[in-house]
């Protein structure tokens, strides 16, 4: 037992340093990389694309943040399920005084071989003229600093970058489990993408070229998700995405059971449409299932009175836990100083706080872990309401549907849809 015990503390203490190794690659590049924007005259004339389904907690600061951007020509359109949604009425009341930049359209036609968002971003780039060069998506729950928009598209006059993304940044001080557990699976979500170059559709920009000369529409309305399937269609074109440190602060709740519900979802996306899903399977091997064998190699040692073993896993596991949360710590603070959030607060630690991150690292890996191996027998999805019977990457077929009502919405004011 022992010659086992010592590959898996060895494994995971080697597989901490590479985590370290990478987090350290990603707060470089957000620190180091000078950010050389585009005048006004250069700036392509630019679509921004707003997908609705329910009022979530924070849509009025998303579409005030969007009626603020520092951008010369763009247009903000708004896709609302439908003239029910809660949704409608307040981007109406917010965007009514606003510029004649803002459109807001119901979703006029209901596919039933994608999903509701890929069926609103089909009908509003389809709506487009030849005047547009590049599309902007944005995803209800991110607020935008004013430089968002000039900052994504700005990449995009480089002829071999069709597409440029930012990600998302949870806070760990929220009420809920699933608010901790979400926060840290998101760190290693964002540093992974970073370095695939993976692109998120919660902060994206586009060329329209692409549209043109790719069939990505004819894709999308098929699709389940509308961003990882683009790294296959980048490189057929020849084209890459570009990573471009805009993080989005996202203040929303979450419990477990919803973010149990959203994560099988999401890893059944990348099982259909990640170009590296081989990665995603090694990353849990790594990150879930060594910890966990370590752990559990330990109690069986304990029990069997084999003491050196015991100790042996139980300090590796200890030493890997607390360098865990030093990571997280570290990318915080980093996060923080490099990103500008446009509300300009900090994220304060308290102690209870820092007790609730230890303990929620081995509960973020067995809920992912659970999560992943759902997710491999996962044929049925439901999305905001909304259920999908999915076959394959483009056999996906809409069996449940009712427009979304105001009762639909949680009583607590800061909990994701």
């Amino acid at each position: 037992m022992i010659d086992i015990t010592i590959f898996l503390s060895k494994s995971l203490l080697g597989w901490l340093a590479i985590q370290m190794f990478l987090a350290v690659a990603f707060l470089f590049y957000l620190h180091s990389k000078s950010k050389n924007i585009l005048a006004d005259d250069q700036l392509p004339k630019t679509a921004v694309i707003l997908c609705l389904r329910g009022a979530d907690p924070f849509l009025s600061n998303c579409l005030r943040s969007l009626l603020n951007q520092n951008y010369p020509h763009y247009d903000l359109k708004l896709v609302v399920d439908s003239y029910e949604d809660p949704a409608w009425k307040i981007a109406t009341d917010i965007t009514q005084q606003a510029a004649t930049n803002v459109q807001i359209s119901p979703l006029k036609m209901l596919r039933h071989n994608c999903s509701l968002k890929c069926s609103s971003l089909v009908q509003a780039i389809s709506e487009l003229d030849d005047s547009y060069k590049v599309i902007a998506l944005i995803d209800t729950h991110s607020i935008a600093h004013p430089n968002w928009l000039r900052e994504l598209v700005t990449p995009l006059t480089h002829p071999k970058i069709g597409v440029t993304t930012g990600n998302r940044w949870y806070v760990p001080t929220g009420n809920y489990w699933g608010s901790m557990v979400r926060y840290q699976g998101n760190i290693s979500t964002v540093v992974q993408m970073f370095l695939f170059g993976i692109p998120w559709g919660g902060n994206l920009a586009l060329k329209t070229e692409l549209f043109r000369e790719t069939g990505l529409l004819d894709k999308w309305g098929q699709a389940l998700n509308e961003d990882k399937l683009l790294c296959k269609i980048l490189k057929k074109q020849k084209m890459q995405v570009k990573f471009v440190p805009s993080l989005m602060l996202n203040r929303e709740e979450c419990d477990l059971p919803s973010l149990f519900s959203s994560l099988q979802r999401q890893l059944l996306s990348s099982r259909l449409y990640h170009p590296l899903w081989s990665a995603v399977i090694g990353d849990v091997v790594s990150s879930i299932l060594v910890p966990t064998l370590v752990i559990l190699l330990g109690l069986v040692a304990f029990l069997s009175g084999e003491s050196d073993a015991a100790s042996l896993c139980f300090s590796s596991f200890i030493i890997y836990t607390i360098g865990l949360l030093f990571l997280m710590l570290g990318l915080e603070k980093g996060v923080h100083q490099a990103i500008h959030f446009p509300d300009n607060t900090t994220t304060k630690l308290s102690l209870i706080t820092l007790l609730k991150m230890l303990i929620a690292i081995p509960l973020t890996q067995w809920v992912y872990g659970l999560a992943f191996l759902s997710s491999l027998r996962t044929s049925t999805v439901n999305w905001r309401g909304v259920s999908y019977e999915v076959k394959g990457p483009w056999n996906i077929r809409l069996v449940k549907y009712h427009p979304s009502q105001l009762s639909d919405q949680s009583d607590e004011s800061k909990l994701s849809l």
